[in-house]
């Protein structure tokens, strides 16, 4: 439509050129309806959902007044572009061809979309064009630039370009800044590029360039700034790489780059920042770095660099961040770095850096000083007591950790005012935590873990009130869990592990509204965990194995950690241990339907845990008094509905032998009178209504009614969902309104409401008939006739996460998910059916649900049995992630055993915890599937079915994560 109206306008344009012509006089020039109408155009191409451009107006004599454009005041033509973040899409049209005077373009930061060609944009013309940051693609025509005479500045980043980089760029001699980077183009650098000598700023970072670099960079003496991180570049630098004399900023880091650094950086007299990290550079640091006495920024990082560090590193007294990390250095820190007076940060990690810590690593003013994964020995107590002033304010991080640091951890460090992270880990550090820990007000992360620490925990510990993460594991630290820890409000990671703690866990913990792991394990911790535990929102581990707890586990996330995590504690009960509790309270969401006695009382024992009983208790009267209660109701209720089924029948009986013109009239006083509507306008109904009575069309049964098949008078099969009239609405007003709604929605992955017929004691729904049966049929009934292959159930995974995506964004819930309401059609997609019938429910809470929809047990969300969380569609969430996990392993969501219960995703999740997950995969795929999908497929279906409703995701989210596992290279792009 929008390349329909462009036509048009041109059309238009070409018209007003010859009727102009023709005038001997006109009120506009040509010239200025070319820019009026050109940018018409241009705007007929694209979408504007912000209307940044809805002031435009095609009946205006000039442009020079719009937003966004900028005209030449001689000419009062339109010279400049600027459309950045004005959130446009769609592609670029022929419009800016009418723009002969514009100079500048830019709109950055869009959405725009499409190839790029030099027809659109007149390079002979444009001094700066500015794409960047957009989702433009395709390869760049060799021709690009051939005619690019004024441009100074390209700037294409942040794009899809594929290909070659044109090799006509070096017709561009005025060009000062290019970028290029954050694209996808490959090959060579086109050596011609060297050329620009104009060229002050050259970014190509980010791509997928190969090869080595071209010899003749020294061309570019102008050169400011080059970067070509992020590709795969190989070989050397070249060595006259130091004729840039100009150059302040080079980066080649993360390439393939190797040998050694070449001397001729030494002629970089300006360089500021330099950074070769992530390559396969090595020998030694070269003695002659200390005269690039201009450097501020040197990253030598993960590289191949071997011996000990040059002394004339303490000539860069400009030198801010030096980093060094992960090679294999060796000796010490030169004493000779503390003339480097302006040094903020310092990174030698994992090297094989030896001796003592240096004083001077603590006197001139470091921000961070990491040095871990080392061999450095000795105390900390003669480098921090000569600490200046300076360090006490500046120091925020300090980590030390995985080397041979001994002795006690020094007081001093409280002197640290700024300190937000702390680690000293994995050495061998010996006597209390110092008291004054808790005056480091900015710590945020404290690990001393894996030392020979004893003593207590200090209670000061409580006044350092940003901690985040307090880990002090391995280590011989006695006493109790201080209660002070309840003002650190922020802690989200205790790690208290392999201590020899003692007394109770403090309530305190369950007033850290933000932890997400704790773990008490192989303590000495006794009495019984605060049940206030369970309001956690954000727990995701919670260990406290090999300890002396006693009582019952807390509720709610409890229910669901690993058995593992509560081993070693033969006091504790609960569900997780396998022991009962005599408090333990049902809870109503797993039943057996093999036991009737279960059934009937409406047992809720956890499922896994269902345990035989003996002896005849008190309560075991109390249940036989009620189970004979429920005997005298079932009857009644048994009375009742032989009553109903009468009348249905003869209300069918009665629609089988009308007309159409019975079907179109509003219901009346008489019962065997009904309303027919069809949504598609076919009324042939009435010869298949004999099929509401006859068994051997029944196609199954469900907490809401029977379903039949039946054919319309046109051969159309449909099928016809008699629902169950005792709990239904019974005013004819609330049940269309609300079956007109489900019978607007369509979607390929959802069943179609075709219609329905309403009378006081019979109602119908009739839905599009799907050939193929439902998922529960292909994975558990029959044999080798319903093999589904890896693909068809990925598919059918899909097919149903876009189906309740649909429903979600339309606000509709559908509540009663499982395997028998999911249809697969002839061609094997999935369809969602049965939803939205919970609306028709005259109460919609959660006991009524619940008695309609107990053939969904196993599917059902936990929060269905918590009258104080509310139910949204994050219910449905936890049922599709059942229903993954049913469609990979082929097992149903609850599978009863003689003495057990097992449920599917608490196999699944402790299958995974201990590594054997590929186990659960249904047989049938017999190892015929991509481990590198099954996997993550398995793990969206746990995360789905977290007992938390807010940590399970959208299942917009959910469509997201799954086209991302099956084509991860495409979703990073397209993102």
């Amino acid at each position: 439509m929008r390349k329909l109206v462009s036509q048009y306008i041109l059309l238009t344009l070409s018209i007003l050129r010859l009727f102009s012509s023709c005038k001997s006089s006109s009120s506009l020039s040509p010239s200025l309806n070319d820019d009026v109408l050109g940018l018409i155009v241009f705007k007929a191409d694209i979408k504007d959902p912000s209307g940044k451009l809805a002031s435009w107006n095609e009946d205006d004599d000039s442009p020079c007044g719009w937003k966004g454009i900028k005209c030449n005041p001689r000419s009062n033509r339109v010279s400049e572009l600027n459309f950045d973040r004005f959130s446009l899409s769609g592609k670029l049209g022929r419009g800016l061809l009418q723009l002969q005077s514009l100079r500048r373009l830019s709109l950055s930061k869009n959405n725009l979309t499409g190839s790029f060609t030099p027809a659109l944009v007149r390079l002979s013309n444009l001094r700066v064009l500015d794409l960047s940051e957009n989702s433009l693609s395709g390869e760049m025509p060799p021709d690009f630039f051939r005619k690019c005479g004024p441009l100074r500045i390209v700037n294409l980043a942040n794009n899809k370009f594929t290909g070659k980089i044109p090799k006509s760029l070096s017709s561009c001699v005025g060009i000062s800044v290019l970028d290029l980077s954050a694209n996808q183009f490959s090959g060579s650098l086109p050596s011609g590029i060297w050329g620009l000598h104009g060229l002050r700023s050259l970014d190509l970072s980010s791509n997928q360039l190969s090869d080595e670099i071209p010899k003749g960079i020294d061309g570019l003496y102008n050169l400011r700034t080059i970067d070509l991180s992020r590709n795969q570049l190989t070989g050397r630098i070249p060595g006259d790489i130091g004729g840039c004399s100009m150059l302040k900023s080079l980066d080649f880091s993360c390439n393939s780059l190797s040998g050694g650094l070449p001397i001729s950086f030494l002629n970089l007299s300006f360089i500021g920042y330099l950074n070769v990290g992530e390559n396969s550079f090595e020998g030694q640091v070269p003695e002659w770095i200390g005269g690039m006495q201009g450097l501020e920024n040197l990253d030598l990082s993960v590289n191949n660099f071997t011996g000990v560090l040059p002394t004339s590193l303490g000539k860069l007294r400009s030198l801010k961040v030096l980093n060094m990390s992960v090679n294999g250095l060796r000796g010490s820190l030169p004493e000779s770095m503390a003339g480097c007076l302006s040094l903020q940060v310092i990174d030698f990690r994992r090297n094989r850096l030896t001796g003592d810590l240096p004083q001077w690593i603590f006197k001139v003013g470091l921000q961070e000083i990491l040095l871990s994964e080392n061999k450095i020995s000795g105390t900390m107590n003669d480098s921090i007591s000569s600490a200046e002033k300076v360090s006490h304010q500046s120091l925020g991080v300090l980590d030390l950790s995985h080397n041979v640091l001994s002795g006690a951890i020094p007081l001093s460090l409280g002197n640290f005012s700024s300190l937000g992270f702390l680690n000293l880990s994995k050495n061998s550090f010996s006597g209390p935590i110092p008291t004054n820990v808790g005056e480091l007000k900015a710590l945020a992360i404290f690990d001393v873990s894996e030392n020979q620490l004893n003593g207590s925990i200090p209670s000061e510990i409580g006044n350092a009130t940003k901690l985040q993460e307090l880990i002090l594991q391995k280590n011989f630290i006695e006493g109790r869990i201080p209660t002070s820890l309840e003002h650190c409000s922020s802690l989200s990671i205790l790690i208290l592990s392999h201590n020899s703690l003692e007394g109770p866990i403090p309530l305190a913990l369950s007033k850290l509204a933000d932890l997400q792991v704790v773990d008490l394990s192989f303590n000495d911790l006794n009495g019984a965990m605060p049940k206030q535990l369970e309001n956690l929102q954000h727990l995701n581990s919670f260990n406290i194995s090999h300890n002396n707890i006693q009582g019952e586990l807390p509720g709610g996330f409890f229910n669901t950690i690993s058995p593992s995590s509560v081993l070693g504690n033969p006091s504790l009960c609960g569900s997780v241990t396998k022991r009962s509790c005599s408090t333990v309270l049902p809870k109503p969401i797993v039943l057996n339907p093999n036991s009737t006695t279960d059934a009937t009382l409406g047992s809720s024992l956890p499922p896994k845990f269902v345990q035989k009983k003996n002896l005849l208790s008190i309560s075991s009267f109390i249940a036989i008094g009620a189970a004979a209660v429920i005997v005298i109701g079932v009857i009644a209720i048994t009375v009742l509905n032989l009553r109903v089924r009468a009348s249905a029948a003869r209300s069918a009986a009665a629609l089988a032998l009308s007309n159409d013109d019975d079907f179109s009239h509003s219901p009346s006083n008489d019962a065997n009178s009904g309303k027919l509507v069809i949504f598609s306008g076919e009324p042939d109904f009435s010869t298949g209504t004999h099929a509401l009575l006859n068994k051997d069309c029944e196609l199954g049964r469900g907490g809401f009614g029977a379903v039949y098949r039946t054919v319309l008078q046109n051969g159309r099969p449909v099928a016809i969902k008699k629902l169950t009239v005792s709990s239904l609405v019974k005013s004819q007003e609330d049940f269309e309104r609300e079956v007109k709604k489900l019978g607007k929605i369509r979607h390929p992955n959802l069943v179609t409401l075709e219609g329905y017929y309403w009378t006081q004691s019979l109602q119908l729904l009739i839905y599009d008939y799907i050939s193929a049966g439902s998922l529960h049929k292909h994975l558990h009934e029959g044999s080798g006739g319903n093999f589904l292959s890896w693909n068809d159930r990925f598919s059918i995974i899909v097919g149903m996460a876009k189906g309740l995506s649909h429903l979600h964004q339309l606000n509709v819930i559908h509540y009663n998910l499982k395997s028998s309401n999911i249809l697969i059609d002839g061609l094997g997609d999935a369809k969602v059916g049965d939803f939205g019938l919970a609306r028709l429910l005259p109460m919609l809470d959660r006991y009524t649900l619940s008695s309609k929809i107990q053939s969904a047990l196993g599917y059902m969300a936990p929060e269905f049995a918590c009258r104080t969380v509310k139910i949204t569609e994050k219910c449905d969430v936890y049922g599709f992630g059942v229903l993954v996990l049913e469609v990979v392993t082929g097992k149903r969501p609850v599978e009863y055993m003689e003495d057990d219960v097992v449920v599917l995703c608490e196999m699944v999740r402790g299958a995974l915890e201990e590594g054997k997950v590929e186990e659960c995969v249904d047989e049938q795929l017999q190892g015929e599937y991509p481990v590198e999908e099954v996997i993550p497929v398995m793990k969206l279906g746990l995360i789905c079915t977290s007992q938390v409703p807010s940590n399970r995701p959208g299942m917009r989210e959910v469509v997201n994560i799954l086209e991302l596992i099956r084509c991860p290279l495409e979703s990073q792009e397209s993102g």
